[in-house]
Order: C-alpha cells, then structure tokens, then sequence
C-alpha cells in the first residue's frame, strides 16, 4: 500500500469538525496523518501541567477508523511561557540581532537547557502513546533548520568549539586547516574562537565553512537525542524528521544525516514562478531517493494548490496535482502527503492549500484529493519497488557551501542552477538519474556528470576518477576541484584535483562580465565563465572558443580514460549548447533515450515486474509504445498507451 495522507491539526477545530475530519478522509482513503507537529502549548499550556484528552480522543478516533498515525515530538516551537520564561533560547542573528517569538521555531538547539525541556516533552509524548494502536511513526521536530540554520549565540559559539576540537585535536591543527598566517588571525586557544559573526570584510573563509558544517551537525545531534529517548521507551516504533530536499534548502548536509533516519521523508514545493517547475521536482525526488541509498521513501508534505510564503501564490492547474504526486511515487517514494489536511481559518498559513479546502467538498481541490487517493490504491502493488539508473550526477552540500562564499573570481558561479541545467538536459532525454554524493559507489553508472565541485577531498577525487578509468563517461565541469576540503586552493594550476584526470590545466580564470557572452566553434553561445587552458598530451579540444579574449583557446575537452572518457566543460552553455554537449555524452556512454512527449520513468521490483510511469506535462496528447497493462484504467495497453494532455499513465510492463 502506498501511505496516503497529510499534516492533521485537530487542535485549530472543535470537536464536531474533527468527527467529520475522519468521516471525509476515510471517503479520501487518507491512511497516515501526522499528528501533533505544533500542539506543544495545547498539550503543556504550562509547565509541568498536561492536557492530553483531546489528542487521546483524536488518536481513538483515528485507530478505530483504520488510520495509522506519524506522532510528532510536539517539539517544533516552544509554547510562550518557555521563551518568556527562559529568553535566553532565542536564537540569535549573524549581526547580533535575536529573533524572538511569535513565528515558529524560536529556539537555539545548542542550548543544554532548551534540549533538556525538548527532551523532556519527546518523553512524555513516547510514554503515553507507545502502545497506542494508531501510532506507526514517530516525526522528531518538524523541518529542522528551516528558518534557523545558522545561531550565532554564545550557546553556539560554545558549542562549536567543541566541535573544533574534536574535528582538530589541536589548536594548531586549526590554524593550519584555516590559513589563520592571513591577517593575522592565528590562534593560541579555542576559547578564542567565535562564530563567523558579521565583521568588517570578508571572515576566514573556512571558519564559515567549518560553521556550515558544525550548524549542519547540530541540528542533527538536536534530532539524535529526541530519537534516542524515542528508540528507549519503543524500540520497534521507526523514527525520521521530514527533510526540506530540494535545490531551495543549502544549509542542512542530508547525505550526513542518512543513517540516523529509518525512513527518509521529504517535503517539496514547487515555485509558481517557475515554467518547468516540474524539472526542479522530479530533481528533488531523485535527491530524495539519492540521500536515501536508493530505497523507497515518503513525501512528508507537499501542496494540493497553492501555497502562502511566495511573492504571488499560484494555484495548482487542472491535472497538476495528480501529475506532481505520481511524479514522486514514480521516483521512487511510497507515501504521498500534504500540508495539511483541513485548510486553516486562521494563522500564518491560512492561505496555504490544503486537502480539504476552505470552501469545503464541493470544490475541484476535494475531488482531486479523491482521484489521488483512488489513484494510489490502483497503485498499490508498486511499493515496495525501486528506481535503477545507469546516469549519476553528483551533487554535495559542502561544495554549494564553498562555492557560494564570498571573495571569489564571480558571484555569478552559484552550484543548484548548474546541478539542476545538467539533470534538465537528461530529463529532456528520459535518461533516469541518481543524485549521489562524491563519496558513493560510480561503479555501476555509464555516466557521470560532476557539476561545479569547487571543494573536493584527495578521496573522492580519486573516486570520480576511477569511474572513468572503470568504463563511465564522466563530465566535470567549470568551477571544480579547485580547492581541498578546508578550501585551501590546489596548486599548479586549476581544475586541481581533476588535473590529471581530465588532462588539463588552466593558469587563468577568466570571469566573464555581467551580460558578456562568447561563441563556440558550433555556433554555441555561453556566458559567466572561461580558462586560459592547456591541453596535456591524448586530451582532445572538441570545442573551442571563436571570440573574446580566449579565441582559439578550448572550451570543452575529452580525454580517454582507462574504459572510459573524462570531458572538461570550461564555460557555462546555453540551454541549446548544453542539450547537444549531454546528447554526445548519452551516446558515448551507450545509453537509450525514452520516449519523447512524456515525462518517463520505470519502478522495478526484484522478482522482475516492473512499472512504466509516463507524465505528460504538455498540452497535447502523447502516444508511447508499450506493452503491458495500465494500472490506472484498469486495462490491457494493448501496444500502446495514449496519455492525454496533463495526465498520467502507469503501465505494469510484461
């Protein structure tokens, strides 16, 4: 069964609308509601004092009409009279200023006693209902990070020293791994040592990337103890918090926080301003499934129309929220989730969709609420089953990091848009991709395609290497390998650590001028970047550039490897150069396009079925050659498989 449902909170109606709550989402077929994410003021309205009859009730209802419940911590904002009471929890602003409460998330998780309090109601919260019927999840927290994933308070300052030393060891070690001789900033102590806080220029750029990583790990070692009180008193409970994976959230490094999950949960929105919206999700859920080792995953939240926090708030169009919803499953997640259930009348989120609407059940957003839940009945038999590529691109928090400080040859070289014009350009061709780390096997991938990785360690470079010498053809790009992991500059001449690799070697970045473009020999245009580069001895310019300064000079090179092929793409193309550079490297690497019209995508089970998902985002029917039967109507594909316009078809193939 794929687990359908959404955020419900029974705490913002009366009794009678949480009767009818269970009533409708049993007519949705809602299976799996998450309960309690921001009830701690209800539940404890003072400290020390309880009030659980309303979620007892709530949970009763829910167990007895077959709905499984994910039980939040109620732990996502402090109630009033914790921060009024210990004001010294608030979080506090690179410039000093403190952010106060009244929104959610008022709390600094470095603080030993603000983690005594969390812990304490995560124990409460266990104890009560851990034998209850309906509890089959625990939800630690809620979006960790969210709108604080940076404090710079003397709580986090104590507390990053900590995490110094035990990265370092010594002080010297630090000195050494900061470059602490520039501007005389050596240290003679840790207790010397501070946040990143704001200064008059520019902070040592590895102190802020060591504080990227420190905040990262705080935030995870704030979910460690609340799992681990979670994982004392119900051992057989699965436990996760719902990630934010997507190319909008930087600062959280997921691939580091795997392991401490049982399941991997997500919550995804789309930018209504975005025309290909839908590239950027199916990239947020192949990352999901990427930080999830491959596995099967559920999406924690998502929208049914529109949402409340963006400049001008779209709704969702005919069609789009089937196509949204079964584009994750088809990548690989087996629970679709919204925020929320119940529209909200009032608060901060009112305006954000919901399942059930403000306007009630005679509304086109109810009846898609049914569709989906009827869709993913029929759709039952996928769980369980995962998504195989044979394309990887690479992507790794620490290098969106580091390619963003300041201090650089351009701030226009940012890391998502590169990762996700890349996966656009294989989107485009139906080649299925992994997001994986630096780290992980390329053993098994044709292709590897390695966007803007500024920081790289000795090891994973050496990794990246040996998938080409291994037989893949692997795409480094601009902006790569320059720097080790404590943003020490690789010397000899850039792409550093890809040097050998790619058998090159840049002596000048040439930072191309706001609005200043250049022409390849094919007529490609390309703007932001280029290199004066040279060409070791078997390295192949198979593009050059025909103007600027560079003239004559390579833009794009390839050199055998082992098996394989190493390519170094030197300047950033337009969308038109890029299809055509991916296209050359799809058919080097002996890989097959899938259909054209459609957006395709194949689940596949170990006892050998498998599953064709095919979503038509345009406004024309698509015909698609199968064979098999269609889930979704219910019949035999009979060869082939009409997918209107805007809608979704899922063939069991065989």
């Amino acid at each position: 069964m794929i687990q359908y449902g959404g955020d419900y909170n029974p705490e913002q109606w009366p009794l009678a609308t949480r009767i009818e709550d269970v009533e409708l989402m049993q007519q949705a077929g809602v299976t799996l509601v998450s309960v309690g994410i921001f009830s701690w003021a209800q539940l404890e309205p003072r400290e020390g004092e309880h009030d659980f009859g309303w979620l007892d009730d709530v949970l009763d209802r829910l167990a007895a009409a077959g709905i499984k419940v994910a039980l939040a911590t109620a732990t996502a904002s402090p109630p009033p009279w914790l921060t009024r009471k210990h004001p010294e929890f608030l979080p506090v602003l690179a410039d000093g200023t403190v952010l106060h409460p009244g929104g959610r998330q008022a709390y600094r998780v470095s603080s030993p006693a603000y983690r005594q309090y969390a812990l304490r109601m995560t124990r409460t919260m266990a104890e009560r209902y851990q034998d209850h019927p309906a509890l089959a999840l625990w939800h630690v927290d809620n979006e960790l990070g969210c709108h604080v994933p940076h404090d710079y308070s003397d709580d986090a300052a104590a507390a990053f020293r900590r995490w110094l030393e035990a990265r370092y060891g010594t002080v010297e070690a630090l000195n050494a791994a900061w470059g602490t001789a520039f501007w005389s900033q050596r240290y003679d102590d840790f207790d010397e040592v501070l946040p990143p806080r704001s200064a008059p220029t520019y902070p040592n750029p590895t102190q802020q990337l060591d504080f990227a990583r420190f905040s990262s790990d705080e935030l995870l070692t704030h979910y460690r103890a609340m799992r681990d009180v979670l994982r004392e008193v119900t051992p057989n409970i699965p436990i996760t918090t719902n990630l934010m994976l997507s190319t909008g959230t930087k600062w959280m490094d997921y691939f580091s926080w795997a392991d401490d999950l049982d399941v991997i949960a997500n919550d995804h929105y789309t930018r209504a301003s975005d025309p290909e919206a839908h590239v950027e999700l199916a990239f947020s859920a192949d990352l999901t499934r990427g930080v999830a080792g491959g596995d099967p995953w559920m999406l924690m939240e998502h929208s049914t129309s529109a949402v409340n926090w963006q400049p001008r708030n779209r709704s969702k169009r005919p069609g789009e929220m089937l196509r949204h919803s079964l584009t994750h499953v088809a990548r690989g997640a087996d629970a679709v989730m919204f925020f929320q259930w119940r529209q909200s009348a009032a608060g901060a989120e009112k305006f954000h969709s919901a399942m059930l609407p403000h306007a009630g059940t005679d509304t086109d957003v109810w009846r898609n609420t049914v569709e989906l839940g009827a869709a993913l009945r029929a759709l039952s038999e996928v769980e369980g089953s995962r998504v195989r590529a044979r394309a990887a691109i690479v992507f790794d928090y620490p290098a969106w990091w580091g390619t963003e400080l300041d201090s650089h040859p351009s701030a226009a070289v940012t890391y998502p848009d590169r990762v996700l014009a890349h996966y656009r350009a294989l989107w485009q061709r139906n080649v299925t991709v992994d997001i994986v780390p630096p780290s992980a096997d390329l053993s098994g991938y044709a292709l590897v395609v390695v966007p803007t990785l500024y920081l790289v360690s000795d090891a994973d470079a050496a990794n990246i290497a040996a998938a080409a010498a291994g037989g893949a053809s692997v795409l480094v790009t601009y902006f790569s390998g320059i720097a080790d992991e404590h943003d020490h500059i690789r010397l000899g001449g850039y792409p550093g650590a890809f040097r050998d690799l790619l058998g090159v070697r840049s002596e000048e970045l040439w930072a191309l001028q706001e609005g200043e473009t250049v022409t390849l020999d094919d007529g490609t245009a390309a703007d932001v970047w280029s290199e004066q580069m040279h060409l070791a001895p078997g390295t192949e310019a198979v593009r050059t550039f025909t103007d600027g300064d560079l003239a004559g000079w390579p833009a794009l090179t390839r050199r055998r490897v082992g098996e394989g092929a190493a390519w170094y793409l030197a300047t950033r193309l337009d969308a038109d150069g890029l299809q055509r550079v991916t296209d050359d490297l799809i058919a080097e690497a002996g890989l097959t396009p899938g259909p054209e019209g459609v957006e395709a995508v194949r689940r596949s089970a170990d006892d050998g079925r498998s599953w064709l998902f095919l979503v038509n985002h345009t406004d024309a029917a698509a015909t698609v050659p199968v064979t098999g039967h269609e889930l979704l109507r219910d019949e035999p594909a009979r060869g082939r498989v009409v997918v209107p316009a805007g809608a979704v078809a899922v063939v069991r193939e065989g």
